[in-house]
């Protein structure tokens, strides 16, 4: 067994939550490189280098990459022979993420309740995923999630015979009515099965995958690579100003689902993909 403090899960959530906004990571960084070499707008290649000097401008001067520093999504991978000490283990990742707002200067996107609308002003609360492993260590990922992609967003219950074919029209059908609205180049993350909390679990947790990484299912891979040609085919482009480049990349998670149904999400990240992890 092995103990750790919530002042060290306090103190990494906060690192995560500013390196996570200030620091693009490297398979986002190499598809913005790999789309601008082969994106035919003049305009759409033109905004890929923008997004790359601002990039590569944010890690140089510690500085968000984007002004929407998001929702704070936070996951947990706890290990079984961890005992946690001096307090709540969900308060101290609510913690790290009011003390890396607050110390790395980063917007406070977060009302309290819904219908009133009052900021919290500390960005939390975060949404937080919690899942028990084996071994001693816990591992912690950082997902700012921007509010233009998340309302982008979608799912819907599809009926069994629906298949492929209705999984790939409901994808597209998103696709097209995000538009621009969503900040392309996008990283499209898609969940199929499971239950109606479930699917929408699986296809945040499918935007985490590296661009490049394909689902080890021979049959979900294929259709990843026939939704990412589909909507480089739409036209949308970057920033939805007309391109082949609409999506760096798509990927696919799937679950278990009731003989009744087949549940799809759609969950869209937009250029600004960002995530941060670390072991303690």
């Amino acid at each position: 067994m092995r103990t750790i403090h919530v002042d060290q899960i306090r103190d990494t959530v906060a690192i995560l939550c500013m390196e996570a906004c200030y620091y693009l990571p490297e398979d986002i960084v190499e598809g913005f490189h790999k789309a601008s070499a082969t994106e035919k707008s003049p305009l759409g290649k033109s905004i890929l280098d923008q997004l790359l000097e601002n990039a590569q401008l944010a890690a140089e001067e510690d500085r968000p990459y984007c002004h929407d520093t998001g929702l704070t999504v936070v996951y947990a991978k706890v290990g079984q022979d961890v005992h946690i000490e001096g307090g709540s283990f969900n308060d101290a990742i609510h913690d790290g993420i009011r003390k890396g707002y607050k110390d790395g200067y980063l917007r406070n996107s977060i009302v309290g309740d819904p219908l009133l609308r009052k900021n919290t002003n500390d960005n939390t609360p975060g949404v937080i995923h919690t899942e028990i492993v084996t071994g001693d260590q816990i591992k912690l990922t950082v997902l700012p999630k921007g509010g233009g992609s998340e309302n982008m967003s979608a799912m819907k219950f599809l009926l069994p015979g629906d298949g492929a074919a209705g999984v790939k029209k409901f994808v597209m059908d998103t696709i097209l009515a995000a538009g621009g609205r969503a900040c392309p180049p996008l990283v499209v993350g898609v969940g199929i099965g499971g239950s109606f909390d479930k699917v929408t679990e699986i296809a945040k947790e499918a935007i985490l995958r590296n661009v490049g990484e394909y689902h080890h299912e021979l049959h979900i891979a294929e259709l990843e690579k026939e939704l990412l040609e589909e909507i480089n085919k739409t036209g949308i482009g970057p920033q939805g100003l007309g391109g082949t480049s609409t999506a760096l990349w798509v990927a696919v998670e799937t679950y278990g689902c009731h003989i009744t149904a087949l549940p799809v999400a759609v969950n869209l990240q937009c250029h600004a993909a960002r995530k941060k992890s670390c072991v303690i």
